[in-house]
């Protein structure tokens, strides 16, 4: 089972923030209608200079397929960028996160959707989880920093979906935040 750095450390500083309906709202809008909007709620925490958030989710039918009766990969993915986007607008919105300092919101909501990529995705479904109500848990567990020929925030993030029936799924996901603010290209900064 993946562990949060969060929570399975002795925290320093460690701050929770509320759901925000106002800001994930925001965070959904490039979904299609309620219909995609599968994260209802959220919090987020931040500790010792990473963050995790946990969410409720609903998926009272899949949006692209027919009911399964059970949450798939398809889905998984939907929700992980769901509770992602709200993760990394909640560190920016609180400047709860160091390696996030020099964004604004501005800066997220540019570069949510094009500079925001997932390079790695993995995922193990152990026990079947309900899709109607389930809950996640998305972790900020590592910051890297790349600069080739574009400058690239790394992020490691180990992720988990539950149920309350016992159904489970965990996974990783490394996310590449491209051009991100505060970072030139190697070039200019000589």
């Amino acid at each position: 089972m993946t562990t949060s750095p969060i929570k399975n450390s002795a925290p320093i500083g460690q701050t929770t923030f509320a759901n925000d309906p106002v800001l994930l709202s925001e965070v959904l809008r490039p979904y299609a209608g309620a219909k995609t909007q599968y994260l209802k709620s959220a919090t987020v925490t931040a500790a010792n200079g990473l963050a995790s958030a946990e969410g409720s989710f609903a998926i009272p039918y899949p949006c692209y397929i027919d009911d399964t009766g059970h949450l798939n990969s398809v889905e998984v993915n939907i929700c992980f960028n769901q509770l992602y986007y709200y993760l990394i607008a909640k560190s920016v919105q609180e400047q709860a996160v160091p390696a996030l300092s020099a964004w604004t919101m501005d800066d997220y909501w540019a570069k949510q959707l094009p500079d925001m990529l997932i390079t790695h995705f993995s995922s193990k479904f152990r026990r079947p989880i309900d899709s109607s109500a389930f809950y996640g848990e998305v972790t900020i567990a590592e910051f890297s920093e790349r600069n080739r020929s574009k400058p690239v925030q790394i992020i490691d993030m180990p992720w988990r979906f539950w149920d309350d029936n016992g159904g489970i799924a965990e996974g990783e996901v490394r996310m590449a935040l491209v051009n991100p603010p505060g970072m030139r290209i190697a070039s200019d900064a000589a």
